[in-house]
């Protein structure tokens, strides 16, 4: 799995290089390329962004800079229709919500570009035109602005790396995480037994695994039902599970 990052800010993703995902591209897990977008400006100035058509605050980014990044980007894997195999991703406010499902759909793929957008986006034909070269998402982090797309790019870089095989040393610590099963992940605990007057739940530390795997998943589902209900909404029935969690709406 290869990631390309262009941004006006490379130095923001040094911190790629730490923790597992770090580990993941020493490993050669992972390959990690950031590019600066200045790269491809012609002016001594290193001009990304000009004022908007049509009047209003803010600046928008420049479409040259950004076509120049894509042709270096994209144009060496083209096939015959002129179709790159990677996906191109936009990160926008006005995009599609990001989930696990998006981030494991999206870590099966061979290589993701990162296009990081800053002040009040990037000119529209530039999604436009990459659409006829690569698939492309446009996907927001969450109902909020940022000054840019950095902070997005790097949250969906580690959610999607993660779930590729051999980044995570134990596969099996993936499968009960939130989200993962439609469901927020059951409370953990760890030793001591008894930490400042509060005890871990007798069930856990009585050896039958399957009150503890019934314990987690009822857990799950009080969790989700008090924090997320609107997932709930989604769940498929799994024995009695969705007719308790809806018994259970206030």
């Amino acid at each position: 799995m290869r990631f390309d990052i262009v941004t006006i800010f490379p130095e923001f993703f040094g911190v790629l290089d730490v923790s597992l995902l770090g580990k993941a591209r020493r490993d050669g897990v992972l390959e990690l390329g950031v590019h600066d977008l200045r790269q491809w400006t012609h002016d001594r100035h290193r001009t990304v962004d000009d004022t908007p058509y049509g009047g209003g605050a803010g600046m928008v980014m420049k479409p040259e800079p950004w076509g120049e990044a894509f042709d270096a980007l994209l144009g060496p894997d083209e096939d015959a229709a002129g179709m790159s195999d990677a996906v191109v991703v936009f990160t926008t406010p006005a995009g599609t919500p990001f989930t696990q499902s998006l981030a494991r759909e999206l870590a099966a793929e061979r290589r993701i570009v990162f296009a990081c957008g800053r002040y009040e986006g990037i000119d529209a034909r530039v999604v436009e035109h990459v659409a006829t070269r690569a698939r492309v998402l446009e996907v927001s982090l969450g109902d909020y602005v940022l000054n840019g797309g950095e902070v997005a790019a790097m949250a969906m870089i580690e959610a999607i790396g993660r779930l590729v095989p051999g980044v995570v040393g134990n596969p099996e610590s993936l499968v009960e995480e939130s989200h993962e099963s439609g469901l927020l992940e059951h409370p953990s605990y760890t030793k001591p037994r008894v930490w400042r007057g509060l005890e871990v739940p007798e069930v856990l530390h009585g050896g039958n695994h399957a009150a503890v795997a019934a314990w987690r998943r009822e857990q799950a589902l009080e969790r989700t039902r008090r924090v997320r209900p609107d997932l709930l909404t989604g769940l498929l029935p799994d024995g009695d599970d969705a007719e308790r969690a809806a018994s259970r709406q206030p």
